[in-house]
């Protein structure tokens, strides 16, 4: 084999390895892309099987309320085959969010089992009604969570509005009258907000009418935050009132206005009593009678300085205050000194 031939063999050796290897390299690629597709696909399959089974139920439960649907046939089982092949094989989805959908099967198809046995008995299907109505709430909730917010809890969702969640419910014609007797879109909202999903605007806390009724007082406190209005007071209800209670209140009472008596005669100064009060007025009444002197009788001066000379000798002798000699010491009474210029 000469030179070029062997050269020419080489290189096309080399050029069938490299193709070779960029087919397995590109099939390799082709197969994990397809298995991508095929797993998005599955997981849009879970979406659509929960809501045509939802769907269906919602129809079966209208058909209870109005009476169209009479037999236990008309009930169909749930069947989720998307739900199990996914479970049946590792893959990238969330796996909590796929368990909760399961669960909200199993919710479903134990409360149409409870219907189909209600019907087939003949008795009262409202209580089981009311419990399969809670249960495609749940279920719509969850629905929402595994298409909007890719699986993740309600308290891990992202702050929504709630009228996403309406037009969500719009564009998969969800209609708000597909139960009778409550407002579908509303309970949605409600249950998301009720298991920890941040939904907004929040709820009204008063009505139009309560909030323009209320009375608010601005300039309650100037230094609070955009002069919140004060507090109003709480008023104290009163309980009930028995015998025993006036009773007792009675005696309370009795016993307050004895003490309140003792108080004020502690109080009051000492009065004089009547009996000293007459014996008083009637000496002093004596003693004007008694010195009752007329032009016609007049006293002489030597008459009247005897009288009170005797009676200055009968009244007992009074002995001055001792004196204290150190406090009477005065200037005056200092001593003398010789030589002294006074």
């Amino acid at each position: 084999m000469s030179d070029a031939t062997f050269e020419t063999f080489l290189v096309s050796g080399l050029l069938v390895l490299i193709a070779a290897v960029g087919y397995l390299a590109w099939s390799a690629w082709r197969w994990v892309d397809r298995e991508r597709d095929m797993e998005q696909r599955a997981l849009v399959g879970v979406s659509y099987e929960l809501r045509h089974n939802l769907k269906r139920m919602m129809s079966e439960l209208a058909g209870l309320a109005n009476g169209t649907l009479k037999s236990e046939i008309e009930i169909v089982p749930v069947v989720h085959p998307q739900l199990d092949a996914l479970l049946s094989r590792p893959n990238e989805a969330d796996r909590g969010g796929l368990t909760v959908i399961r669960g909200n099967y199993n919710e479903l198809s134990a409360h149409k089992q409870t219907l189909r046995a209600a019907i087939a008995s003949r008795s009262n299907i409202e209580a089981s009604a009311h419990v399969a109505v809670d249960a495609v709430i749940g279920s719509l909730a969850t629905l929402y969570l595994w298409e909007e917010h890719k699986g993740c809890a309600p308290e891990s969702a992202r702050s929504t509005r709630s009228w996403d969640v309406r037009d969500w419910m719009k564009a998969n014609r969800f209609n708000a009258d597909s139960l009778p007797g409550l407002h579908l879109r509303d309970q949605v909202v409600e249950r998301l907000r009720r298991d920890g999903m941040t939904l907004t605007p929040k709820p009204l806390t008063y009505t139009a009418s309560e909030y323009f009724a209320m009375q608010y007082d601005r300039k309650a406190d100037p230094n609070a935050p955009f002069w919140k209005r004060k507090k109003k007071a709480v008023p104290v209800v009163e309980d009930n009132v028995t015998e025993e209670d006036n009773v007792i209140d009675e005696a309370l009472s009795e016993d307050l206005v004895a003490a309140d008596e003792v108080a004020e005669n502690v109080d009051a100064p000492n009065e004089v009593p009547e009996d000293v009060e007459a014996v008083e007025v009637a000496s002093e009444s004596d003693f004007a009678e008694s010195a009752d002197i007329t032009s016609e009788d007049p006293i002489s001066e030597p008459d009247a300085a005897s009288e009170y000379q005797a009676a200055d000798d009968d009244a007992p002798a009074l002995d001055p205050d001792p004196v204290d000699a150190s406090l009477e010491t005065t200037s005056d009474s200092k001593p003398r000194t010789p030589g002294a210029i006074h």
